[in-house]
């Protein structure tokens, strides 16, 4: 570090010092990615199952530091605990598919026209990987930012959130633990002031050669252009306005359970969190009964207390937010059939019915516990709302006919989609990401290998060259 200056972040709840964490300069940045380039021949060259042993002992790592990711988590984000016990189950699930994928990294031989000629395509480690990780799911993303990029053979730098910098230095130091110092995985921390010269600073480094960002769809575009003048591949997994549609033979039932659970899981604070709940008029009146009710058992309190299923947002910019999409769709017409006041950043769940194409609500992310029932004349208008949108990460329609389900899931324009399931899914293995302003490239399973590395075309001549000239 060229200075020991700190910053530090506060327990969202308590207003109390949670973290203070080193605020690394662009200088302190550049010398990361410096320390990566450093380790990546090394480690490039390690064998697959060497790094996949390395790998099981990092997953293993993780899950013995339950107890610290429990309180970095509380503090810094006002996570509860079971989201926390979650965050950190799932990231340990993404480090044991890693490893399992350090075996899968193949080629092909490809049939060539001239003679003798043995033709290969090849996929080899890209470099450094710069990962960019948000505080909203902090184990999950922070490890997803490195994991599948070591199994691959680069070496990585983790930018952590400015909001969770505790949390992902735990990441950083069970990785270390199992072996990866020496430059093969490293940390930046930065003060919010800092974030633009700092990851500017390690996107224009020439050893970065792949950049993966979860975050805003606004900061995305940012660092997209800034990529795109060293003509850099990004992967970015960006804001999301999840559609769940209720056609007029769903499973009611079903319906509000997967939706009170991806609306308001985590307060809503999820890329894949239900935001527009689509329902086919001549279900819409008992579907908003069932639903009022469900969501009205969903108690917000302290998630230090650990008594109620929803606990704090990350701050109150989220609940000015939230409110002023409230304020505005209630003003212009829609109702209000779930809510009331916030206490500082403990904001109960809000549901909103009669929300229309017109409204704020219905287009920007909330990010937040609110969600929008939407009313649609039929399966057609239905998809066309869910289609509205600049948005296209998750999607979800309910249904008991499963091939009308595959045919208006294949007509939504999004990245994901689940028939009879909730739009918040994530597994270790799939193909994870989206579309439209909500990004593109893919982590997970081999979607992730292909964005981790370059593919190569090598050539053996195996018989005396015949040229024209």
């Amino acid at each position: 570090m060229t200075t020991a200056a700190t910053f530090t972040r506060h327990n969202p709840v308590t207003g109390a010092a949670a973290t203070a964490a080193a605020a690394a300069t662009s200088q302190d940045a550049c010398a990361a990615v410096d320390a990566a380039a450093a380790a990546f021949p090394a480690w490039s060259a390690l064998g697959p199952n060497a790094r996949r042993a390395k790998l099981a002992k990092a997953a293993d790592a993780l899950d013995a530091k339950a107890d610290a990711f429990i309180d970095a988590m509380m503090n810094e984000v006002g996570a509860t605990e079971g989201w926390a016990r979650f965050n950190l189950m799932l990231a340990s699930s993404m480090v044991r598919e890693a490893a399992a994928i350090t075996t899968q990294i193949s080629g092909e031989v490809i049939p060539s026209d001239k003679p003798g000629c043995i033709a290969m395509a090849l996929r080899e480690p890209a470099g450094v990987v710069l990962g960019i990780a948000p505080w909203n799911a902090p184990i999950i993303l922070g490890v997803r930012a490195i994991a599948v990029p070591l199994a691959c053979g680069n070496t990585v730098v983790l930018k952590a959130s400015e909001q969770c910098p505790r949390t992902h230095a735990l990441i950083v130091e069970a990785f270390v633990e199992a072996g990866f110092g020496d430059g093969i995985v490293n940390l930046v921390t930065n003060a919010p002031e800092d974030a633009g010269d700092v990851v500017g600073a390690m996107i224009d480094h020439p050893a970065v050669r792949r950049i993966n960002f979860t975050g805003s769809t606004a900061v995305g575009r940012i660092i997209a252009k800034r990529a795109a003048e060293h003509l850099k591949p990004v992967l970015l997994e960006l804001g999301g306005k999840a559609p769940l549609i209720v056609l007029d033979d769903a499973d009611l039932d079903e319906a509000v359970k997967a939706a009170a659970f991806g609306a308001f899981m985590n307060q809503g604070q999820i890329c894949m969190s239900t935001e527009r709940i689509i329902v086919v008029d001549a279900v819409a009146d008992a579907f908003a009964e069932k639903f009022r009710a469900k969501v009205a058992t969903l108690a917000v309190g302290d998630p230090r207390e650990g008594k109620t299923p929803l606990g704090a947002v990350v701050d109150t910019k989220t609940v000015a937010h939230v409110q002023a999409l409230v304020d505005e769709a209630v003003a212009q017409g829609a109702r209000q059939i779930n809510g009331g006041s916030s206490d500082g950043v403990l904001m109960p769940a809000h549901v909103i019915d009669a929300v229309t194409p017109d409204m704020r609500l219905f287009r920007e992310e909330s990010f937040g516990p609110v969600v929008a029932i939407v009313r649609a004349a039929d399966e057609a208008h239905a998809v066309e709302l869910a289609n509205d949108t600049e948005y296209g990460l998750s999607a979800s329609v309910f249904t008991r006919d499963i091939a009308r389900g595959l045919r208006v899931a294949r007509l939504i324009k999004s990245g994901i989609c689940h028939v009879n399931g909730p739009t918040v899914h994530d597994e270790a293995q799939m193909p994870f990401g989206g579309t439209k302003a909500s990004g593109y490239g893919k982590f997970g399973g081999q979607a992730g290998i292909d964005s981790f590395t370059d593919l190569r075309w090598i050539t053996i001549e195996t018989q005396p060259g015949h040229f024209p000239i």
